[in-house]
């Protein structure tokens, strides 16, 4: 570790990668249970984004865990570890002027908060996609809730592992009553406050 010297200060800064990419890098941190529709509306805010001319990368829970997480359990320890790499990957495209949409449950508030300190609070978007749990596991687009409820998975989260929602989320969005648009919708008029596109 001693023989670690940064190159930050000779690279091409933020703003200057912001100016040429025509937009303002932010993170947005999408949490909510499984099956809330965090990857849905991910998927839906990179296209309208995409759309409107700005670049923008989706960090998903599912896609990470056989990639660059693929040695890590659903351990307390690994779920930790899991979201202090996946913080530290959203602050490497930050830094590059990505708009970085992460999707990941980060059921702790304290995950949370350890993800915004890594990013940089001025950064980081806290985005609640809250959908009763009924309503989740109604929908278990993937056969989890089903095998938590058999005892096939242990520690799943909202089932024998808890989910921690957040107290004052920047924006917070109730997939359980809209459609992917009207939530859409919802989350750029939101997002429109906090961030100049």
């Amino acid at each position: 570790m001693y023989n670690i010297h940064s190159i930050a200060d000779r690279t091409i800064s933020r703003s200057e990668k912001e100016n040429r990419l025509g937009q303002r890098a932010k993170v947005f941190w999408f949490t909510g249970l499984s099956g809330s529709g965090k990857s849905t509306l991910a998927i839906a805010m990179e296209r309208k984004l995409f759309d409107l001319g700005y670049q923008a990368v989706i960090l998903d829970g599912d896609t990470i865990r056989t990639g660059i997480n693929n040695n890590l359990t659903f351990s307390p320890e690994d779920r930790e570890e899991n979201i202090r790499r996946i913080a530290e990957v959203a602050k490497l495209f930050l830094e590059s002027g990505m708009i970085c949409i992460v999707s990941f449950i980060t059921p702790a508030r304290d995950m949370r908060q350890r993800a915004k300190e890594i990013i940089g609070a001025d950064d980081f978007v806290e985005v609640f996609i809250d959908t009763p749990l009924a309503i989740c596991e109604a929908r278990d687009v993937k056969g989890l809730y089903k095998k938590a409820r058999a005892g096939e998975i242990q520690n799943f989260t909202g089932i024998d592992a808890p989910y921690e929602p957040p107290v004052q989320p920047m924006i917070h969005i109730q997939t359980g009553t809209e459609e992917v648009e009207q939530s859409l919708s919802t989350l750029f008029a939101k997002a429109s406050l906090l961030i100049k596109w």
